[in-house]
């Protein structure tokens, strides 16, 4: 992610006042909150947000078998 020095505002001042930051994510799309001076938190639209799923081990199991099961003569024949 690039970070936009405009984007940038102390913990402190989100803090204090929220709604500029708030306005500062609708103009700009985020902002970067700092603490000690260093990038610490990220403030996006929810709209924005992308849902991150990971997949249990079960399902990948059960992919694994499908593909297999699909595409057993050639794995049978590799094997020969």
């Amino acid at each position: 992610m690039k970070i936009d020095i405009n984007n940038l505002v102390s913990i402190s001042e989100a803090n204090q006042n929220f709604s500029k930051v708030a306005r500062m994510v609708d103009e700009r799309g985020a902002a970067i909150i700092l603490k000690n001076n260093a990038p610490r938190y990220v403030l996006i639209e929810y709209s924005q947000l992308t849902k991150v799923e990971t997949a249990k081990d079960e399902e990948v199991h059960e992919v694994a078998r499908k593909i297999l099961s699909k595409h057993m003569k050639a794995f049978e024949e590799l094997a020969k």
